[in-house]
């Protein structure tokens, strides 16, 4: 355990899952200062039973009345032809009242940026939020919050905190995916289900093997999250928020686990044994794991839901619920906006109460008292009656009652009416609904298409896989993997099992390089990139851009200031998840000089979103934090660099290679194939592309870049763009 330093900061809230009106009222029932929940659509957990429109109104209403915020999740990626519909689901939780909106979709947030400038937007872990930079763009789109990526160490973590221009989030307990937040395409590439549109299958969940060992095996499954072994270093950190995941979970589950993190966070303590064990009894896959939060990113992380797990939770609901249905609704009642009561009365002036919340407060005057003759009020007398706010949402604090030198006297039914006249308004301004909004048309929305060269594109694994540059001469950009042209052991290991080196390129990415006219020069920048590894990409950049490199193929926003930096032209990828002209006009406003759509669109969207599309390859469908080659093979085989592939239960194949600080790529077991449909996309009007080879060798990609341009069918497995 490391000896930490709690920062005096603000509270750091406790937000909790709801994907029921249920689970709602149970994390507000266990002590949740915040909930977050979907409405019907546009929402990354669409498997949840979700909220209708009447369900939102009194959701809200009633997190409104128990001083709990509402955090409404509109965290899907969004097609152009959708963003009409999408602004006024916006705009009715805008009228509602809710707290803060958690998007995904860039283009997305900048309308409701645009069209709702006061509602508050939190950029969804989808974004792929993973370091300093990625923070300071999302300021500069408008975002007031980041849900920081769940792979972040204690170390990145601290830095993030300390240094965001805005708020930041952690997830602290709950299921966490095997690929990196935003990055992953396997449900989507085989079986039409999008993770980023909220219908992922989680195939990862299921078995695997190799080749040679038959034997299935669950390499992707990570155990749930569980830090709250880690409490006082959480609290160091000074994070606005932390976060449990679970709306597909049970109310039973919300309850029990918010329960015991809200006593720990208020005790400032780390659970116990017996805690733990609770946790875990609630839902567990095999145990919990913290290892990335404490760097021990190992065959330890893996688990799976067994028999056992499940009926300790059968268990643990049976013993929550005590025989019976908890009555959540009711115990969260008791939870009341809390105020603060200042009233005044004296003779011959009006009476005066103010009362105060959540810096705001109101002011109301009543009767005049007059001078008592018999027998005068006192000061019990009148908070008696003044503080009964019994069927209000408020419960009162601290009342302070000031009474004049003279003796008086006035009427029950008066004070009452001042109390409920001073409660009225407070309610009406805590809890107002806003005015409603004058919201484009579907044609309004309509963006022209980006006055862009369409640039034909081409990306290979390695320097040894290229062809030679006649064969590429068709190509604007060629681009090979930054952290592969230079010595091969510096850059696959994380910074901390190693001391920084100096940058010298290989003889075979010189070589590859010095064959490229300078123009076509371009390198693909590592996907994810911890804070404490910029240093390193830095240093390859610069050796890059001196070996006459001037472009940079971007994965992420917080990527764009060290393309930048190097004096490089920055591109976007299609791990930026471009599905729409606005979040395309979003990006090309940071400095991206142009931008691959999302492999997820179908001819007709490409057709209306005017970008490359990929046009040959297979597509890097995870980006895994977690070695899988090494659980499955050796690190032997980890260490050589080469594609192994992982074998699901249909007994497909999907490549996987080491990449940069031991991370693993996954690519999908078939190429995308193009070239026989020219007159589809030329009917779709996409002229440029971008080509991926990964497996194949040089020669192979050679012969298979002269049947394209031949338009010749393919052989073997492949996968078409959708019409």
């Amino acid at each position: 355990m490391k000896t930490v330093t709690t920062r005096a900061t603000t509270r750091t809230e406790l937000l909790a899952p709801a994907g029921s009106p249920e689970a709602l009222e149970a994390a507000v029932a266990a002590g949740a200062d915040a909930v977050y929940f979907g409405a019907s659509a546009y929402n990354a957990r669409m498997g949840a039973k979700n909220f209708g429109d009447e369900e939102l109104a009194d959701a809200i209403r009633f997190c409104q009345a128990t001083g709990v915020k509402t955090n409404i999740t509109v965290n899907t990626l969004a097609y152009d032809r959708e963003l009409a519909g999408l602004l006024k689901t916006v705009e009715r939780l805008y009228i509602l009242g809710c707290d803060a909106l958690i998007v995904a979709d860039l283009g997305a947030a900048a309308l409701i940026h645009k069209y709702f400038p006061d509602l508050t937007l939190h950029a969804s872990t989808q974004v792929a939020g993973h370091n300093l930079d990625a923070a300071e763009q999302l300021y500069k789109l408008g975002f007031s919050r980041m849900v920081a990526a769940r792979e972040l160490s204690y170390d990145n973590l601290k830095l993030l905190c300390e240094r965001s221009p805005i708020e930041t989030e952690l997830f602290i307990h709950g299921a966490v995916c095997v690929s990196q937040s935003g990055q992953c395409l396997l449900s989507s590439m085989v079986g039409g289900r999008s993770g980023n549109r909220g219908e992922c299958a989680q195939p990862c969940r299921l078995c695997y093997s190799t080749p040679n060992d038959k034997k299935p095996k669950y390499a992707l499954s990570l155990k749930d999250i569980c830090l709250a072994g880690h409490i006082p270093e959480l609290l160091s950190l000074g994070a606005a928020s932390f976060k449990i995941e679970g709306r597909m979970k049970s109310p039973e589950y919300v309850y029990g686990v918010t329960s015991i993190w809200r006593r720990l966070i208020d005790e400032r303590r780390s659970a116990t044994q017996d805690e733990t064990a609770a946790l875990a009894s609630l839902f567990s896959r095999s145990g919990f794991t913290d290892g990335y939060f404490t760097k021990h990113i190992d065959k330890k992380m893996l688990g799976v839901r067994t028999e056992s797990d499940k009926a300790l939770s059968r268990d643990a609901v049976r013993q929550l619920q005590g025989g019976h249905k908890t009555d959540y609704a009711s115990l969260a009642k008791k939870r009341r906006r809390k105020i603060q009561l200042d009233a005044e009365f004296r003779v011959g002036e009006p009476s005066r109460l103010t009362l105060r919340a959540d810096g705001q407060e109101v002011t109301v005057y009543g009767s005049v008292p007059e001078l008592a003759q018999n027998r005068p009020m006192s000061r019990e007398d009148i908070e008696k009656n003044l503080c009964r706010f019994g069927a209000t949402p408020f419960e009162i604090t601290k009342a302070d009652i000031s009474l004049g030198s003279e003796p008086l006297i006035l009427r029950v039914s008066e004070l009452n009416s001042l109390r409920r006249d001073a409660s009225e308004q407070l309610e009406r301004l805590l809890f107002c609904e806003r005015e409603a909004v004058k919201l484009p048309t579907p044609a309004d929305l309509r963006l022209q298409k980006p006055d862009t060269a369409a640039q034909k594109t081409v990306r290979f694994a390695s320097p040894e896989r290229m062809p030679d540059a006649e064969t590429l001469s068709d190509f604007d950009i060629v681009y090979l993997p930054l952290e592969r042209l230079f010595e091969q052991d510096r850059y696959y290991n994380h910074p901390t099992d190693r001391e920084p080196h100096d940058s010298k390129l290989i003889d075979t990415a010189k070589a590859a390089l010095d064959s490229l006219s300078d123009e076509k020069r371009g390198v693909i920048l590592p996907p994810v990139i911890f804070d404490d590894e910029t240093p390193d990409i830095a240093r390859m950049l610069s050796a890059a851009k001196a070996a006459g490199v001037d472009h940079a193929l971007v994965s992420n926003l917080g990527h764009i200031r060290l393309a930048a930096d190097a004096g490089m032209t920055p591109h976007g990828d299609f791990r930026l998840n471009i599905t729409n002209a606005y979040a395309a006009k979003t990006l090309h406003s940071l400095g991206f000089a142009d931008l691959i759509a999302s492999p997820e669109l179908s001819l007709a969207q490409l057709r209306d979103l005017g970008l490359s599309p990929i046009l040959y390859g297979r597509v890097p469908i995870m980006t895994l934090e977690k070695c899988v080659i090494r659980d499955l093979y050796s690190c032997e085989d980890c260490r050589r660099r080469e594609f192994l592939p992982i074998v699901d239960r249909r007994g497909v194949e999907f490549p996987l290679t080491r990449a940069f600080c031991h991370r693993n790529i996954m690519y999908n077991s078939v190429p995308i194939y193009t070239a026989d449909r020219r007159e589809e996309l030329a009917g779709a009007k996409i002229t440029g592309g971008h080509y991926i080879f990964s497996t194949e060798t040089a020669a192979e990609a050679a012969e298979l870049l002269a049947a394209m341009k031949n338009g010749r069918a393919p052989s073997g497995a492949f996968r078409r763009i959708p019409k």
